[in-house]
């Protein structure tokens, strides 16, 4: 019974309905090279949750996530366009740097000027997407201008998955690890579940924080080389409003705005759903366009459900408590 009370399984339940409804109209979509191509599609909205996962575990937000994503995919661009000898090792490593320290200065606004992190990711989102157009003068860097390496590894099949997917598969299992196994991972859950708390076990939330955003950062400067290599394309307005899907994928997993409370697999599955509605809406003659409405009433459902769950929860302890003075007075 505590198998179908957990998010995770009804959410799995959830795709698996979603798949046989869209399967029994369109039975080619559920073919395995289809459902790797959608798993492929979905990788850069799998890892850019899973580095917003750990920050709302600290209870707060990133909202320049994309914003990073387009600013390092747009530097990464220009540097192969200027010099296409560049290994794409180098280019990686220049991208999740840039990702990471752009996340840094997040986290240190966060950490030690104490400003809400909402405020924080609004206003260095615009000031990465004012400083993409300003280093590339509002230019396009199209496919021509792109060696074959850069726009190819992406795209590189090894067993049967494009690396692309691979990449999603490799961070899904680095962030399981590391929230299993690791003080840093035990520490988003007590700085999120009680911050308070947490001080007193020795653990700084700042600090804590702090590192929740370079994650967030570094795993967005990845997608940003990844984006644009396999999109052969760099511009302005790159994955404008991703943030939102990034968030939804949190929320519909379980993951709580409150902090504290939520899985990687559940991040994980909330992801795959949003993947799937996104690739079955043009299947099934909706335009894509419906896929913001669906990620933000995805949202509200998902957060109305978590508060219920919180609120049904903290009413069990207090009737505990109640039971408890009773029988001692009795």
């Amino acid at each position: 019974m505590s198998l179908f009370k957990s998010r995770e399984a009804l959410l799995a339940g959830a795709i698996l309905v979603l798949l046989a409804l869209i399967a029994s109209r369109f039975p080619a979509f559920i073919a395995p090279d289809n459902l790797a191509r959608v798993f492929t599609d979905t990788s850069p909205l799998l890892i850019l949750a899973l580095g917003q996962t750990v920050v709302i575990l600290t209870r707060c937000i990133d909202l320049s996530v994309a914003a990073n994503l387009a600013l390092t995919g747009m530097v990464c661009a220009m540097l192969n366009a200027a010099m296409p000898g560049v290994p794409v090792v180098v280019i990686l490593l220049i991208a999740v740097t840039l990702g990471a320290v752009m996340g840094m200065v997040n986290g240190l606004l966060v950490w030690k000027l104490a400003i809400p992190s909402i405020v924080v990711t609004l206003g260095t989102m615009t000031i990465y997407r004012g400083t993409i157009f300003l280093i590339s003068d509002g230019a396009w860097v199209n496919a021509h201008e792109m060696s074959a390496a850069f726009t190819g590894f992406p795209r590189a099949t090894v067993l049967g998955l494009p690396m692309l997917a691979w990449f999603g598969i490799l961070a899904a299992v680095v962030m399981i690890v590391m929230i299993r196994s690791t003080p840093l991972g035990r520490a988003f859950y007590a700085v999120g579940g009680n911050p308070h708390a947490a001080v007193y076990t020795g653990i700084s939330v700042g600090r804590t924080q702090f590192w929740a955003f370079t994650l967030s950062g570094a795993l967005a400067g990845l997608c940003g080389y990844l984006w644009v290599a396999r999109y052969a394309v760099a511009y302005v307005d790159i994955a404008g409003g991703f943030e939102l899907e990034v968030v939804a994928a949190c929320v519909i997993g379980g993951i709580s705005i409150a902090g504290g409370a939520g899985t990687i697999l559940g991040t994980i599955l909330g992801a795959l759903f949003l993947g799937i509605v996104k690739n079955a809406l043009p299947v099934v003659d909706i335009s894509p366009f419906w896929q913001m409405a669906i990620s933000g009433t995805a949202i509200i459902v998902a957060v109305t459900l978590n508060t219920r769950n919180t609120k049904r929860k903290g009413r069990i302890i207090l009737r505990r408590a109640q039971e408890q003075t009773e029988g001692a007075t009795a």
